[in-house]
């Protein structure tokens, strides 16, 4: 779901179920589409962007991105939740400092 920004008129045809809001007209939800979490999760990562990280490099935004929307859809988990399923995620994971800058 997004707004009708002509940028993302060829998501349709990509293989995503697409469905645009046209705020130009006052139109902000259609249906149960709507555009409100999309920008929730935009002001989070911005967030993370300025107050934590202050530079996220093109190479490796993937994992910035995918953090924050980890982040956004386990929002309403309290924090031991949100601990304990960060910890089964990270089981046999491992990730060095080599393979993080030659990869």
């Amino acid at each position: 779901m997004t707004d009708n920004l002509p940028a993302y008129r060829g998501l349709s045809g990509s293989g995503y179920k697409h469905i645009t809001i046209n705020h130009s007209v006052g139109e902000y939800i259609k249906d149960q589409a709507h555009t409100n979490g999309i920008e929730s999760f935009w002001s989070l990562l911005k967030r993370g962007y300025i107050g934590i990280y202050h530079y996220m490099s093109a190479k490796h935004l993937h994992c910035y991105v995918n953090e924050f929307s980890y982040r956004h859809n386990t929002s309403d988990y309290g924090t031991m939740d949100f601990i304990g399923a960060t910890v089964v995620l990270m089981g046999g994971k491992r990730l060095t400092y080599k393979e993080l800058i030659n990869g």
